[in-house]
This record gives C-alpha cells, structure tokens and sequence, in this order.
C-alpha cells in the first residue's frame, strides 16, 4: 500500500528548543486525569469514572473536573470522548452494549475454548485477529465528525508511526507550537491509538503508519505530567494525577523460559507493558511527590483477562468497580471534584485566525 503525504517524519517539524511555557494561576492546581490502556478491560476506568461522576449529580460530566485528559489505546478512547462532550456513564454503557460487537465472545464451552486456543496461538500468529470494521463503525456512531480540535478538554494519546519508526503523540491545540493535530477527526486518533498489533493492523494515515500507543507508554501517566510541566509555568507540587488502570498483567519467568525460545518468551510484551506502568507511577510520584498521585487499578485473581476477553471482562471488572471507588472515594472527591476547572479555550491556529480575518472582511464589505 502507498503512502499518503506528508513524507517527511513527525521529528522532522520539531523546535530545537525549549518550549515557551504559558502562564498558568499559582494558586491553582493542574489536574491530569491519564487511563491505560487494555482493551475492553477499559470497562473497569469507564465504570470508576461513571460512580465518581454519579455522585456530582444528575447532569454533571467528570471531564469539568479536569485540565487534560491522556489516554493510550482503550484509554485513548475514553479520553477522547469525555472530550466529544459524552459522559463517563455513556461511555461504560458504550463499553458493556457495544463490546460484543467489537470482541465477539466466543462459545463458553469446550468447543469454544478450543477454538480461542487455535486462533490465538495458530491462527493469530500469521493474521490480526480482528477486522477494524466493527470498531470502526462503533466510534463513528459514537464521536462523529468530531475535530481533535473541538476537544472541550486538553488532549495527550500516543500512537506509534512505524514509517519512520517514531513515537507519535495526538495533541489538542493548547499551546501556540501546536499545529496540526487539532484538524484530524477524532475517530481516526482513536484508530490510530488502539491499533494494537496482532489484534487489528496497522492503520494508514496522513502519510504515517501508526499502531497502538501502548508499545511504548501504555500508562499514559508521564506524558501527561510532563505536557503540563512544558506547556505551562505550573509548579509541580500544583500538578495532580488520577491515573486508572484497566488491571496489571504480572510477569513471572519460569524456569521453562529460563531455556529460551520464541515460543517461551511469546508474551513478553505484557512484562514490558507491566514494567513501563510501574515506572512510569513511581516517576510521577517521585517528581510530583506520593500525596499528588492516586492510582486506581482492579485486582485480577487468576488468569490474566485478555483484552477481547468481553465475557471476563463484565463477570469480573464490573463487579470490582463499587470496592475501588469506596477505597478511593474521600481522597478523590477533595482532590479533584471539589470544583470544576476553568473551561478550556483552544490557542487560536494561525489557520483559523487568517480564516476567521477573512469572514469578517468580506461581511464587512
């Protein structure tokens, strides 16, 4: 498959200096709310959220609450619509309706079972599991024609471009060096970020080869500490994070493995996803201090849950949500819900004013 423009790589428009940070109130806190990814086990983040933000009442939506939401792979997802303007409630009930169609569950029983082991461990090794189609349909129902650029909310989602073998973040336009991810659709960020390797391909666009975020930062948390610390001048006692995990794989080496073998160290991926969300909370609470950093994740008794795992998913995350907002509730509820923040105001493009320059000229003659 060709590629589309532009040719050059995403480094290639990069400033060769430090970024000019914007004012921001010293009496007011920076509040990052950043979620995993991990497939439809984004149902457990999407159900905490949906009980936090029950509790601000009826009509209340719990992205007011924040300055920026960061997302990777299913937590880009959920990112992107609290920025669409969807509540956390519709977006569970996007999660716990909509899934089967995305992950088809498969026969609970042996013959089904057998089959999930073929496809996985044969099947899978050649093709991705799933065509993007169903999901794609489901995300164009549910954010579309959206702009990134509309977000009602600051926006950081990694993405990988595999053209020129880069990392690749989707910013919204809230800083003036931000030129050029506010004019793509929110439905094709949300493609590019959940682009999970050997579960969808890799999708095709703008001139980029981009997978899923999650190869490099599936715990968003970093980014988005490090956005607020670049884009603004806000003191990083002031900055706080909720972070919602969508349940750590443990990574244990066997003395099975301890031999070697593609086959032995097939899944481990999950060690270098579980190793990079542990790094990435304890750098946060190093810089930012253990008090400013709440982390929410399930406890999985078990096996790992797969990410398509709908089935487990519902049986098991669901029913964990009500235990983790119980623990966390009084400590969340006075760092980050006693008050919405100011709305957020996109920096005006340079586009946009020249356009917006014109209307009024040509109105005015």
């Amino acid at each position: 498959m060709s590629y589309e423009q532009p040719v050059l790589p995403r480094s290639a428009g990069s400033i060769p200096s430090r970024r000019v940070p914007q004012a921001w109130p010293a009496d007011r806190d920076f509040r990052i709310l950043a979620v995993d990814g991990g497939g439809i086990r984004g149902l457990f983040p999407a159900g905490v959220l949906a009980d936090f933000e029950a509790a601000l009442g009826a009509d209340a939506s719990i992205v007011d609450y924040f300055d920026l939401v960061a997302g990777t792979s299913t937590g880009g997802i959920l990112a992107l619509g609290l920025g669409a303007g969807k509540t956390a409630r519709e977006i569970r009930d996007l999660y716990m309706h909509r899934g089967p169609q995305i992950f088809p569950p498969v026969w609970d029983n042996a013959l089904g079972r057998s089959w999930k082991f073929v496809r996985n461990n044969f099947v899978n090794a050649a093709f991705h599991r799933y065509n993007r189609l169903a999901l794609q349909r489901v995300l164009q129902e549910f954010l579309g024609e959206k702009l990134l650029g509309e977000s009602k909310v600051r926006h950081v989602i990694p993405s990988f471009d595999g053209r020129f073998s880069e990392v690749f973040l989707f910013k919204t336009r809230h800083h003036a060096d931000y030129e050029q991810d506010w004019r793509r659709k929110m439905v094709d960020v949300a493609l590019a970020t959940s682009a999970a390797p050997t579960i969808y391909r890799a999708l095709d666009s703008g001139g980029y080869r981009l997978i899923d975020g999650g190869i490099w930062a599936n715990n968003p948390l970093m980014l988005a500490v490090i956005e607020a610390m670049v884009a603004y001048n806000v003191p990083r006692e002031r900055i706080k994070v909720l972070s919602i995990g969508c349940g750590q794989d443990p990574f244990h080496v066997t003395r099975r493995m301890s031999v070697g073998g593609l086959f032995h160290w097939r899944k481990v991926i999950g060690a270098a996803m579980h190793a990079q969300s542990l790094a990435a909370t304890n750098q946060a609470r190093l810089l930012l201090g253990p008090q400013n950093v709440v982390r929410i994740e399930p406890a999985i008794s078990g096996a790992p849950i797969e990410l398509d795992d709908y089935r487990r998913a519902m049986n098991e995350l669901l029913p964990a949500v009500g235990n983790a907002v119980a623990a966390h509730r009084e400590r969340v509820g006075a760092m980050f819900l006693s008050g919405k923040t100011v709305p957020f105001i996109p920096v005006p493009s340079m586009e946009r004013t020249e356009k917006e320059g014109l209307r009024t000229e040509t109105a005015a003659a």
